[in-house]
């Protein structure tokens, strides 16, 4: 289930160039008004008898056609976290390129995070996990996970994988979806294993490279080619 409090976006990195939802060839392509949408209220929104329209015990993948942390969104961004604040009995699942503000507009209640915030962080190639990542492991989280994705490049995540919960892989969807190197995905598998954290190889991208050889495939296999390559180590956990 998904909640967009707010809609538009822009590029901020190289993971940016071939947005699926933003990038030239996408449907919202030049949509960069960042604006509320009609559903921003939708966590706290209730029937006639009093009760939440969204019950308990979900989880809400949060701004994921937009960004959390987008300047224009700072003044909304109150309302929201009063928003998750309110919704404890839900878990709020937050995905940003722009954790750099992730402390503009943060709630003075705080803390050393929400219980039902689950914080993920993108990081497309090396030279955004070393910007990024000792930002991110320097807030007060209380969970958090990384998201290589689209993944561009070999990543090195050992210095940073003692803060984090789990590791997110995916490779570029899209018309001119860059190539994922199969060889990348399973090295960030393997530091994933040694370092005892999960694991989920999400989607191959568009362009998947294998054994030498790059395969086109369909958006509607991304997915299940992922999951048919059984590599993901989830221990257990539910999915997001």
């Amino acid at each position: 289930m998904n909640w967009e409090p707010w809609t538009g976006c822009y590029p901020l990195s190289d993971g940016c160039k071939y947005c699926y939802f933003y990038g030239p060839y996408a449907k919202r392509y030049g949509q960069n008004t960042i604006q509320k949408t009609d559903k921003f209220d939708w966590p706290v929104r209730t029937n006639t008898k009093g009760e939440y329209n969204i019950k308990g015990n979900k989880i809400l993948a949060t701004c994921f056609a937009t960004d959390f942390f987008l300047p224009e969104a700072d003044e909304w961004r109150h309302e929201a976290w009063a928003m998750i604040r309110q919704r404890p009995d839900l878990e709020f699942l937050i995905l940003t390129k722009r954790i750099d503000r992730f402390e503009v507009s943060l709630p003075s209640d705080w803390g050393d995070g929400y219980d039902n915030v689950n914080l993920g962080c993108t990081v497309e190639n090396q030279e955004m996990a070393d910007y990024r990542l000792p930002l991110f492991l320097s807030y007060p989280i209380k969970r958090r996970f990384a998201a290589c994705s689209p993944l561009l490049g070999s990543i090195n995540l050992r210095p940073y994988l003692g803060g984090l919960e789990h590791v997110t892989v995916a490779g570029e969807a899209g018309r001119e979806g860059r190539v994922c190197d199969y060889d990348w995905v399973l090295d960030i598998r393997e530091q994933c294993v040694q370092a005892g954290i999960t694991f989920w190889f999400k989607a191959t991208g568009s362009r998947f490279q294998r054994d030498g050889e790059v395969q086109k495939v369909n958006p509607y296999q991304q997915g299940n080619l992922a999951k048919e390559l059984d590599i993901s180590v989830l221990n257990g956990k539910k999915l997001f």
